[in-house]
């Protein structure tokens, strides 16, 4: 019997506006033009319900994703692309979730307080765009205690192509040879 397939995982954390799921959604389709076969989780939906399940130190989200990612391990999934504006602060907990022996690079996407309010105005409707500016400056603060090893990627005045770029090859998920004969 063959050992199984390692889970190599990048969390994409960041600020509310700074780009995590339109990255991801890049990587996604640069994945997919060179045939690598990868799953995208958004985790801020894992525990999405009101009252908040962490507040009262129940740990939703990860129960959530240990049962999606089985399900995706079971088809055959080994690549996993997972967003959550903390997974950045949180990369044991959610790396024990996924299981078995995995491999992880965590990337924090950055951005300025104007770069962000600006982002959430072009998408955000109705009454509560103050105060989700005030919760993504709050997270960006918070988000600066990240370990070392947390590569850091600004978004600034940067296409998703490129960003997302970045992140792949400093994952080395990429054969870049392999990449630019597909394209």
């Amino acid at each position: 019997m063959q050992p199984e397939t390692p889970t190599d995982v990048i969390f994409i954390g960041g600020r509310s506006g700074v780009g995590k799921s339109s990255v991801a959604a890049e990587i996604s389709h640069v994945l997919a033009r060179a045939d690598i076969r990868h799953a995208i989780i958004e985790g801020d939906n894992l525990d999405q319900a009101y009252p908040q399940p962490w507040r009262d130190g129940i740990n939703l989200a990860e129960q959530n994703l240990a049962a999606m990612w089985k399900n995706y391990r079971a088809v055959g999934y080994s690549r996993l692309i997972f967003t959550n504006t903390v997974s950045v602060l949180q990369v044991a907990e959610l790396t024990a979730a996924l299981g078995g022996e995995t491999h992880s690079s965590a990337v924090l996407l950055t951005s300025t307080d104007a770069t962000a309010a600006h982002r959430l105005a072009q998408r955000e409707i109705g009454s509560a765009l103050a105060e989700h500016i005030d919760r993504s400056n709050l997270a960006a603060r918070r988000l600066d205690a990240a370990d070392a090893e947390v590569s850091r990627v600004a978004t600034d005045g940067r296409s998703v192509e490129e960003i997302a770029h970045e992140i792949l090859v400093n994952a080395g998920w990429l054969d870049l040879q392999r990449v630019a004969k597909k394209v």
